[in-house]
């Protein structure tokens, strides 16, 4: 559904790369997560992807169709949902969304619908610029949904919004994905990319590092930990024992069969871990 081979882009015109040679493909249906810090060319391969910026090299296919040489039929199908707002912000919550529907030539989804989708019912006759900062994010994320895209692009889709919204997002995310809808989805939280994500790149100063799923990561990255807290001489001590050390085996059956164990947990590594490890980077 996407295909990205050899991509270059320089914002100086020159060999000082924002970003260098990035290759990947994205399945039909599938959820690809491209992750790491602030600066990393996230924004500015999703930018080329969607014509926003232009191809200078390297090559890039949009369902079958250049993204070097966008029209209105590449614009049809494809949603995005930038992280700063743009919105127009003296219409109300539903002329936004009525106004950008008119720009399509393809059945559009109905504006109100969309409103309740995001818990901005209530809101559809109020300014856009009288809304909070997380109202305007889901503005911008339904509005990216007005034109029932294939491919939908999310730029930092949760980035700011309390628990409560990020779990509606999340969940609308996942309906679109069960629907077939194929989405690309840049972000430095690496929560969001465990949950949603079927596979994951990692990028630093412009490069991909590696490409795979969130499990096969751990699988391959990750350590066989568990966590435990027992008691001893009257007071709770907390360690982490290896499955595949003899040693941390002996100790941990040890403790079990002495009845003082209290809590005992699984630990796996987190993607931001394993990240951390890959690239030698944090996410920040």
């Amino acid at each position: 559904m996407i295909e990205v081979e050899g991509l270059y882009h320089s914002y100086t015109n020159d060999e000082r790369y924002a970003v260098r040679n990035v290759s990947f493909n994205i399945k039909e249906g599938e959820i690809f997560g491209f992750l790491g810090p602030n600066g990393a060319g996230k924004s500015t391969t999703q930018k080329v992807l969607t014509g926003l910026l232009p191809l200078q090299k390297g090559s890039v296919k949009i369902a079958s169709k250049d993204a070097g040489k966008p029209d209105s039929s590449f614009y049809n199908m494809i949603g995005v949902s930038f992280e700063q707002p743009n919105l127009y912000r003296k219409l109300t919550g539903l002329e936004n969304l009525g106004y950008f529907a008119k720009m399509y030539d393809v059945p559009t989804e109905d504006p109100m619908e969309l409103l309740r989708m995001v818990d901005l019912e209530e809101a559809a006759s109020k300014r856009a610029g009288e809304y909070s900062k997380g109202m305007q994010q889901r503005l911008v994320f339904a509005r990216s949904l007005i034109n029932k895209p294939k491919i939908w692009f999310l730029d930092e889709p949760v980035s700011g919004l309390d628990p409560t919204t990020s779990a509606t997002i999340k969940e609308i995310i996942r309906r679109k994905k069960k629907e077939g809808v194929t989405i690309f989805l840049t972000t430095h939280n690496m929560h969001i990319a465990e949950e949603l994500c079927d596979r994951v790149a990692f990028i630093v100063a412009g490069e991909i590092s590696l490409i795979d799923s969130p499990r096969n990561l751990k699988l391959r990255y990750g350590q066989k930990l568990v966590e435990v807290e027992y008691r001893l001489d009257g007071s709770v001590k907390k360690e982490s024992f290896s499955l595949l050390q003899e040693a941390d085996k002996a100790k941990l059956n040890s403790l079990i069969e002495k009845g003082t164990v209290e809590t005992i947990h699984s630990k796996e590594a987190t993607l931001e871990e394993i990240f951390i490890g890959v690239t030698g980077r944090e996410l920040r």
